[in-house]
C-alpha cells in the first residue's frame, strides 16, 4: 500500500501546471486571470521554531536584550526612554509616558508577549493595566489584568469595553481567556488602517486580535481613534504609518518578545490605485505581463496553434494595438492553415484546434471578445462540423 501511495504522489507531481488561458481572465481589479501561473507566487518564510517565536521575514523589536531595547525603543519625542530594561523585560514605570517603538509601520501583523503585576492591587482599570497601541497611538487593544473579571463572582469588577483583549471603548473581547496575574499573555494582532479617497473614508480599518491564541476579535472595523468616555469617527485621513505604543498607566507591566511584520495594504491589486503604498497599480501589472509573455511568442510560426493560444492570452492582459495586430494576423494565418486541410489532417489538427477555442472560449466568457467575432465562429464551425466536443 504503502509503495502504491508513493508511486500515486510521483505521478501527481509529475503533472505540469496547465498553463495559458485556463481561468477567468485579468480586469480591471484583477491583475492576473484565475489560477494564473503568471502570477507570482509568495515569498518562502520560515516559521518560528516554537509558537510565539518570530518568522524569518519579521522585523524584531524587543528579544530580551538591553541593546535591542535601547535600539528601538524610545518616547513620544524620540528620547530615550525611561521605562526599565528588567531582566529581559521592558518594564512600564510611572510617569515615564508611553514607549514607542522608532520603527514606523502601516498594516501589520504584530505579536507582543506581556505580564501583569504578581502583586495583585487596584481592581477594575488601575489593576495591571496598560495597552498596546497601533498607527501612533491612534488605535488601543486593551492589556489589564481580566482574570478575575467573569459574571459568576465579579470580584473585579470593570466595564467589557475596557477589559484584556477589548478594542478600547468599543468593542468588548468576545471571550475571556486571560491567565492569572503575574502569568505571560500573548497577543496577535492583525492590523489594517483605514482607507481614504477624496478625502472621505472608504474602509474604516480592522482590529483581528487572539488573545493567549484565543480569537477575541473578529475582524473588527475600527470606528474611529479610541478614546476614554468618547465616540470617536474615522472623518479625516492622517498619518498611514506610525509608532507601536505600549502604555504606561502606572501599572508595574512587562513586555516581552515583540515582533512585527508588515503587510500590504488590502487595497493591492485593486482598482484602489492611490492607496496602494509601494504596489503597482493592475493597469501597470498586467501591461508587464502582458509584455513578457509577447516577448516569448515565437512569431516566425504564426499559423501555429500554440502561437494563436499565446497571442490570445497576451490580450487577455493588454488590448495594446501591437498585440491586436499581432493577433490579427496569426488568426488569418492560421484559419488559412486549417482551410487547407483535409479530413485527415483536420483529424490529427484536433487538439490544436480544440485548444485554440478553450482559449477563445475562455475570452468570451470574460467579454474580451465577441462570440460573433469571425474567428471565434470560424472555430466553433470547425468542430460543430466535425463533431468534437
Amino acid at each position: 500500500m504503502k509503495k502504491l501511495m508513493v508511486a500515486g504522489m510521483a505521478a501527481l507531481a509529475a503533472v505540469p501546471l496547465m498553463a495559458g488561458l485556463y481561468g477567468d481572465t485579468p480586469d480591471d481589479k484583477h491583475a492576473w486571470a484565475v489560477h494564473d501561473t503568471n502570477r507570482p507566487n509568495p515569498a518562502k518564510v520560515e516559521p518560528g521554531a516554537n509558537p510565539g517565536d518570530a518568522p524569518s521575514d519579521a522585523i524584531v523589536l524587543f528579544d530580551g536584550t538591553e541593546k535591542s531595547f535601547k535600539d528601538n525603543w524610545g518616547d513620544s519625542n524620540g528620547n530615550p526612554t525611561r521605562w526599565k530594561f528588567v531582566n529581559g523585560t521592558m518594564e512600564s514605570a510611572r510617569g515615564a509616558g508611553n514607549i514607542c517603538s522608532k520603527r514606523q509601520f502601516g498594516d501589520c501583523q504584530l505579536h507582543v508577549e506581556w505580564q501583569a503585576p504578581v502583586k495583585v492591587e487596584g481592581f477594575g482599570q488601575g489593576r495591571g493595566n496598560s495597552g498596546v497601541f497601533v498607527l501612533g497611538g491612534m488605535y488601543e487593544v486593551q492589556v489589564l489584568d481580566s482574570f478575575e473579571t467573569n459574571p459568576a463572582d465579579m470580584k473585579n469588577p470593570n466595564y467589557a469595553d475596557g477589559q484584556a483583549g477589548a478594542v478600547y471603548g468599543q468593542n468588548p473581547p468576545l471571550v475571556n481567556p486571560t491567565r492569572r496575574p503575574g502569568e505571560w499573555q500573548s497577543y496577535d494582532i492583525v492590523f489594517h488602517q483605514p482607507v481614504f479617497e477624496d478625502g472621505k473614508c472608504v474602509h474604516p480599518g480592522s482590529l483581528t486580535v487572539f488573545l493567549n491564541g484565543v480569537l477575541v476579535q473578529d475582524h473588527w472595523e475600527i470606528e474611529g481613534p479610541t478614546w476614554h468616555c468618547r465616540r470617536t469617527r474615522q472623518e479625516r485621513p492622517g498619518s498611514t504609518r506610525g509608532s507601536i505604543q505600549f502604555q504606561d498607566h502606572g501599572n508595574p507591566v512587562h513586555f516581552r518578545n515583540v515582533w512585527v511584520r508588515e503587510l500590504p495594504s488590502r487595497y493591492a491589486n485593486t482598482t484602489h490605485g492611490t492607496f496602494l503604498a509601494s504596489e503597482k497599480d493592475v493597469a501597470a501589472l498586467r501591461g508587464e505581463t502582458a509584455a513578457k509573455l509577447f516577448a516569448k511568442v515565437d512569431r516566425s510560426k504564426l499559423d501555429s496553434s500554440k502561437t494563436v493560444q499565446a497571442l490570445l492570452e497576451v490580450v487577455s492582459y493588454s488590448k495594446d494595438e501591437k498585440y491586436l495586430s499581432a493577433l490579427k494576423s496569426s488568426c488569418g494565418a492560421y484559419k488559412a492553415r486549417i482551410e487547407k486541410m483535409d479530413d485527415a489532417e483536420l483529424e490529427r489538427n484536433k487538439n490544436g484546434v480544440n485548444d485554440v477555442w478553450r482559449a477563445l472560449d475562455v475570452l468570451i466568457r470574460n467579454k474580451v471578445l465577441e462570440k460573433d467575432a469571425p474567428f471565434c465562429k470560424f472555430i466553433r464551425g470547425v468542430r460543430e462540423k466535425k463533431g468534437w466536443k
